[in-house]
């Protein structure tokens, strides 16, 4: 049995890639900082500031799967040096580890390295980062690049739908990316309460959405080929937020005239400019990846079945 190690299994996007990767017949193992609650699958206590600590938990592994982020914006925009350490620092580490462990690199990189003055950027972009998140994630990427030229694998993800896997609690509140953007809508309007789409020079306007559970089996795909270089596992289609809210009304059989536009709070501003339209292509994906469709109905028909069955679903077998 093929094992992965994966940091930020205990996260939104991780704990989604960790469940698809055991789906799938995989062994995963998080990576973890402290001790943590009970899970489905095998935790490795690591200090992530030391490579050899690193590499002494994945000497086992085929792969690491790097998830983990630091969210505090705020701390990241006030310590530089934090910040740094936080992105490009911790990924050198573990790439570093994976390289001597005999181990795949899998990054996890983001649509902001985008500027959004683009639409459906292709896979060859470099990005052209606009905040200190594109920024840190588009050095990160880089990192990979330069230490795993002929093995790493550059993840770059958008708009994710999903639940969160690890975690109690329902959705977080609607932000100026498209995070929890769909699940957030399903929650007010089953409430039949009216949910207010965000729109402005602020907020990242277009996207391609990408369904979490989808994610992990696209990186399941990966491993199996050990393919290398940069990917996009977005979906097929470039949607506003408006038009997004709207698909999600329509298959999930919500009312549409709970939807209305409005500008975010002051309060709820990224702290520094977001791309307004941070859309991927995913077309040189699908060719080396030999990926099938998924159109947006069909990821948000696969995330209304796993909110009614509370088992995830994908499209890539």
């Amino acid at each position: 049995m093929i094992k992965i190690a994966i940091t930020g299994a205990t996260g939104f996007v991780g704990g989604n890639i960790a469940k698809v990767l055991q789906m799938k017949g995989f062994e995963v193992v998080g990576l973890v900082r402290r001790e943590v609650g009970e899970l489905p699958w095998q935790n490795r206590m690591v200090d992530f500031a030391d490579t050899d600590s690193i590499a002494r938990a994945i000497d086992d592994c085929s792969a690491v799967v790097h998830c983990a982020i630091a969210n505090d914006f705020n701390r990241l925009l006030d310590d530089r040096e934090y910040a740094y350490d936080s992105y490009v620092g911790l990924t050198k580490r573990v790439t570093l580890a994976a390289n001597r462990a005999g181990a795949k690199t899998i990054f996890i990189s983001t649509d902001w390295i985008m500027d959004g003055t683009g639409h459906l950027e292709p896979e060859t972009s470099p990005g052209n980062a606009i905040n200190f998140y594109g920024f840190l994630k588009a050095l990160s990427e880089q990192v990979v690049r330069d230490l795993a030229p002929e093995t790493g694998a550059i993840c770059r993800i958008a708009g994710v739908m999903g639940r969160h896997q690890t975690a109690a609690e329902g959705p977080r509140n609607q932000d100026v990316g498209f995070g929890y953007f769909v699940y957030s809508i399903v929650e007010a309007l089953q409430k039949g309460k009216p949910f207010d789409v965000w729109t402005g020079p602020n907020v990242n306007q277009v996207t391609s959405p990408s369904l979490a559970a989808e994610i992990g089996a696209q990186i399941a795909r990966i491993v199996e080929l050990s393919a290398a270089g940069t990917f996009h596992l977005v979906g097929d289609d470039a949607v506003t937020r408006m038009q997004l809210a709207e698909r999600v009304c329509e298959i999930f059989g919500l009312e549409k005239a709970l939807l209305r536009e409005t500008l975010p709070p002051e309060s709820e501003l990224f702290p520094a400019p977001v791309p307004v339209d941070s859309s991927l292509s995913n077309l040189s994906t699908k060719q080396r990846l030999n990926l099938g469709p998924t159109s947006l109905d069909d990821l948000l028909r696969a995330f209304k079945r796993e909110l009614e069955t509370g088992q995830l679903g994908f499209l890539t077998a």
